[in-house]
């Protein structure tokens, strides 16, 4: 008799749990309201032109190719001389291109374009900063880790 009973408590439950999927499935969608979707204002980031901003863009390992290639646009725009070398030593500020161009090498977004690009620029701008520009570019991609 025990048996008889559980068999039939349990296909009543499969009855009631057959009949709440058929209500689920073949009830009506209700209708969707037509809500005007308004655009989600992104602000803008405000580009600073300072070269540490620059800087720090591209030191940022997570930075698209776009942004390096707007930041190495603004460093060669706003920032591409380096003041004449003291004699026979680099004025102290070149250090700041040199690891510019070393972390632009490292970085794992860069691509040939944008280096040789930005490496040709500031050797045009800077001629006798030419051979210091070519080792940092250097040691940049032989740090790379091909």
């Amino acid at each position: 008799m025990e048996l008889t009973v559980l068999i039939q408590s349990g296909m009543g439950l499969l009855v009631i749990l057959g009949s709440l999927v058929f209500f689920l499935v073949s009830s009506p969608k209700p209708k969707e309201k037509k809500v005007e979707k308004t655009k989600k204002v992104v602000p803008e980031k405000k580009v600073s032109n300072d070269l540490e901003s620059q800087r720090s863009i591209v030191k940022n390992r997570k930075a698209t190719l776009k942004e390096l290639k707007e930041a190495l646009e603004i460093v060669i725009k706003y920032h591409g001389t380096i003041h004449k070398k003291l004699g026979l030593r680099s004025h102290p500020e070149s250090k700041i291109y040199m690891d510019i161009l070393f972390s632009v090498c490292r970085h794992p977004n860069a691509n040939k374009d944008i280096i040789v690009k930005f490496d040709k620029a500031l050797g045009q701008i800077n001629p006798e900063y030419k051979k210091d520009l070519n080792d940092a570019m250097m040691r940049g991609l032989n740090s790379r880790g091909i």
